[in-house]
């Protein structure tokens, strides 16, 4: 785990990972992937363990999808719910890194998930920040933020990711991220 810091630069490809405290209902307990952060244009990603329980047919039911139709779609944030956007990730092994590739049109969506060795996901929306919006968070201890491994890839694995990361953090952190939303509840 890395310091935050002060800057949104050199964030681009990193996770954002919600602090337990974090309770706005469109982050809580969500793990993002930040594919651009800019300090002066802002920051854009995808929430990528939070599935709808939907796939792209349940959305595009009269496109054709071609090998699309199975892949499951995610809530990618809370801004523009009403877009699907497809977005390719790929780990590269020589610089231990996750590449993601967004907006990809249906016909390449299509064409690169009818490889084995690609990884198509679809998102309804996605999460942005403007300028100076993420690094107020990140100075709030709103997020931790890591490098990804290529667990991410895999989508059982990311759905319960959060919980794992949070065990990983010690004590205290395990015992955030156990408790309820509402302590009455407990």
């Amino acid at each position: 785990m890395r310091d935050s810091g002060k800057s949104s630069l050199g964030l681009t490809g990193s996770l954002l990972i919600a602090h337990p405290n974090l309770l706005d209902p469109n982050f809580r307990r969500t793990i993002l992937y930040l594919l651009t952060s800019d300090s002066e244009e802002g920051s854009f990603g995808f929430v990528i363990n939070r599935p709808t329980g939907k796939n792209v047919e349940d959305f595009l039911p009269d496109a054709e999808l071609g090998g699309l139709e199975s892949i499951p779609v995610f809530v990618g944030g809370p801004v523009a719910q009403d877009q699907l956007t497809f977005a390719l990730f790929l780990w590269d092994e020589k610089k231990q890194s996750v590449i993601c590739r967004s907006h990809l049109v249906i016909d390449e969506a299509r064409e690169l998930a009818r490889s084995n060795t690609k990884l198509v996901r679809a998102f309804i929306g996605y999460s942005g920040w403007n300028k100076g919006q993420l690094e107020a968070e990140l100075d709030e201890k709103a997020w931790l933020v890591q490098k990804p491994d290529p667990d991410i890839l895999d989508l059982e694995k990311c759905q319960v990711m959060w919980q794992t990361i949070m065990r990983e953090q010690g004590a205290w952190f395990r015992l955030l991220a156990g408790a309820p939303d509402d302590p009455s509840q407990n």
